[in-house]
């Protein structure tokens, strides 16, 4: 029987405030995630790499789940390829804290090809199976990379390559994603598993849109068009204010009307706290003469954003990548239409014509045409809008946690529990050390 789970986030903490340089959907995942886990009677520790002294060391996380911030490198935030000369200095501290509980995990559930790594050097401690979730494909960032400095490492590229062959378990978030993992790394179809995300139905709810923009000061007869997310080269921002150029060009008279808002990243005038996409898309927007349209708004409480998404006449999903499409399904949870780049997850999170549509990554005629649309016709919104709702509601955590569960029960009787049972202490040790040797 399962009781303990070990969830391993090494780079980033579910607790972090969302749209910041390494925030994101994993964080949302891993925490929401884990907190349906404890509900159901689970013991989940969530490790991560402290960055904060001050930040207590083990912190709640929901009933019986808890985030325990491991020292690994500067108790700062880092940059995530250094994060991995300081991942032997991690192991240990998760190896210490488990044994000064006295907790005896029965499986490990990694996130993110760093976590992968550590599973892989725990499991030759304790011989407990490893159910590992990529969240992004190094090679697929490749693949869409537009400059070098957009490129992953080679180091990411041969991990990955590694963790796809050791892990028990591995988990797509979408079929596409399953193809290439197998494409692209050569991974064992048959210990893949496809489980999307979730989303809190009970905090991505529709809202009155009069209230929404009460509570955010935002005038009611402006169209808003919303952006929520890193502010990283890949999530296509720059295809967002070019089709807003276009549609103002298009349609004068809305320029007036119309208000684009960025929910991401940092909105101070700090130089230290703007990064080198932030001062590109500023640029963009006075090159496109659409600086009184488009707010940057920064990083918000996640508790807020179902206001900001109930507030929007639409969200626009540009990005060049996405291996499922968090903030697609959030929106469309609040009753929000969706124009998604047809790319990734985002071909099966948003129903092109049902819940929002598609439009080719890239693209800002079309992704303009798509918002005039929307602007101009209000029953389509409102058909859009309820469907999208309705859409929503297949993807709550209670089901995805469903399916997350079934997996672990299958993988652990496999690989630990039945062999308690057919073998006396002695015999499990020498098992599991003989396994132990298949992973170097």
């Amino acid at each position: 029987m399962i009781q303990s789970i070990a969830m391993l986030s090494v780079h980033t903490c579910p607790l972090a405030m969302l749209g910041g340089k390494e925030t994101g959907g994993m964080n949302v995942y891993v925490r929401d995630l884990s907190r349906e886990l404890g509900r159901r009677g689970l013991q989940v520790d969530v490790f991560t790499r402290s960055q904060n002294p001050a930040v207590p060391r083990v912190d709640s996380l929901g009933q019986n789940c808890r985030v325990i911030h491991v020292p690994a490198g500067p108790e700062a935030p880092y940059d995530k390829n250094l994060v991995y000369d300081h991942l032997p200095e991690f192991v240990a501290g998760v190896k210490r804290f488990a044994e000064e509980q006295g907790i005896a995990y029965d499986l490990i559930h990694s996130h993110y090809w760093l976590s992968g790594w550590v599973a892989r050097e725990l499991r030759h401690s304790w011989g407990t199976p490893i159910v590992q979730m990529f969240h992004t494909l190094g090679k697929m960032k490749d693949r869409v990379a537009q400059r070098p400095e957009e490129r992953e490492t080679s180091r990411r590229i041969e991990v990955e390559t590694h963790i796809m062959a050791f892990a028990d378990r591995l988990v797509a978030a979408t079929p596409l994603e399953k193809a290439q993992m197998v494409w692209l790394y050569g991974a064992d179809p048959c210990k893949i598993e496809v489980v999307p995300g979730g989303v809190d139905l009970s905090l991505f709810r529709p809202l009155s849109q009069e209230r929404a923009r009460q509570q955010l000061g935002i005038c009611d007869r402006l169209h808003m068009i919303l952006f929520v997310g890193r502010i990283e080269p890949l999530k296509g921002i720059d295809t967002l204010l070019r089709a807003m150029a276009i549609v103002v060009k298009d349609f004068p008279h809305w320029k007036d009307e119309i208000c684009v808002c960025i929910v991401g990243g940092d909105a101070s005038e700090k130089p230290e706290a703007i990064n080198a996409e932030m001062e590109r898309l500023r640029a963009l927007r006075e090159e496109l003469g659409i600086s009184d349209l488009v707010t940057f708004l920064g990083a918000q409480a996640q508790d807020t954003l179902p206001s900001y998404y109930s507030a929007a006449d639409v969200v626009v999903v540009p990005s060049h990548y996405e291996s499922f499409g968090m903030v697609a399904l959030e929106a469309m949870a609040c009753g929000t239409p969706v124009i998604a780049s047809k790319v990734g997850g985002l071909s099966f999170t948003v129903q092109d014509g049902i819940t929002g549509f598609h439009v080719p990554e890239r693209d800002p005629e079309a992704l303009a045409g798509k918002i005039s649309l929307l602007i101009k016709d209000h029953n389509l919104r409102s058909r859009l809008s309820t469907q999208a709702a309705q859409w929503a509601r297949c993807y709550s955590w209670s089901k995805v946690a469903d399916q997350v569960v079934s997996l672990y029960r299958r993988l652990v009787p496999d690989r630990v529990a039945q062999i308690h049972h057919c073998c006396g202490t002695g015999a499990m040790v020498a098992v599991e050390s003989a396994k132990r040797g298949n992973f170097d």
